[in-house]
């Protein structure tokens, strides 16, 4: 059991903190920041497990990227592909669903996609998701290539 952050060794309490309370094993320190950015951005715990499931696939992503208007969950910047978590779907009113189509809108002007994954999709479907991304993200790369 080591930390996914910084591949230190964890002890038996480390790993059933931040497994209890994250879902991914980290040390000490990295819990404490992942509570930190919980408490000052309202991340969805999915977001941080899907940041940790793209990490452990080799993929290169942020959480809570600043995009100009918002903090973004998760910004995989090389395809300009963000992702945001949602925690409330099933509550989703139609003001709720212009301001996320305007969020869109804002992402694709300056260049990015964004998509929304249900936070259930990312809880019972880790594997799954990453795999998906990851398609995303070659599909984004073959067109950037395109377009350049």
């Amino acid at each position: 059991m080591t930390c996914l952050e910084c591949n230190k060794e964890l002890g038996y309490l480390d790993h059933k903190n931040a497994m209890e309370s994250l879902g991914v094993e980290l040390c000490h320190k990295h819990h404490d920041r992942m509570k930190a950015l919980i408490k000052k951005y309202d991340t969805p715990l999915e977001a941080i497990q899907l940041y940790y499931g793209l990490k452990e696939a080799g993929v290169k992503a942020m959480l809570e990227w600043w995009d100009g208007k918002k903090s973004v969950d998760i910004a995989i910047s090389r395809v300009k592909l963000n992702i945001e978590i949602d925690s409330a779907y099933e509550r989703l009113t139609e003001e709720q669903a212009i301001h996320n189509l305007e969020e869109a809108m804002h992402s694709f002007k300056n260049g990015f996609t964004t998509i929304r994954i249900p936070h259930i999709v990312v809880r019972y479907y880790l594997n799954e998701t990453v795999r998906n991304i990851i398609g995303i993200m070659e599909g984004l790369k073959a067109n950037l290539k395109t377009i350049n």
